[in-house]
């Protein structure tokens, strides 16, 4: 009977790492995290938002 050879714990396996995330998608999402941010910070804060943001005074 032949052998079966077990891979060693830690060693790269014979098949190619898939490929890694491309940069738009790593760059639209770090843009879309950059908006959200923002529109939370001017929600918490209570400036820039709301229904008398575009009325005038009087």
């Amino acid at each position: 009977m032949e052998e079966e050879t077990q891979p060693t714990p830690g060693a790269r396996s014979s098949r190619a790492a898939p490929p890694g995330t491309p940069r738009w998608v790593k760059v639209s999402g770090a843009v879309a995290l950059a908006v959200i941010a923002l529109l939370l910070a001017l929600h918490l804060t209570g400036s820039g938002m709301g229904p008398g943001m575009h009325g005038g005074s009087g």
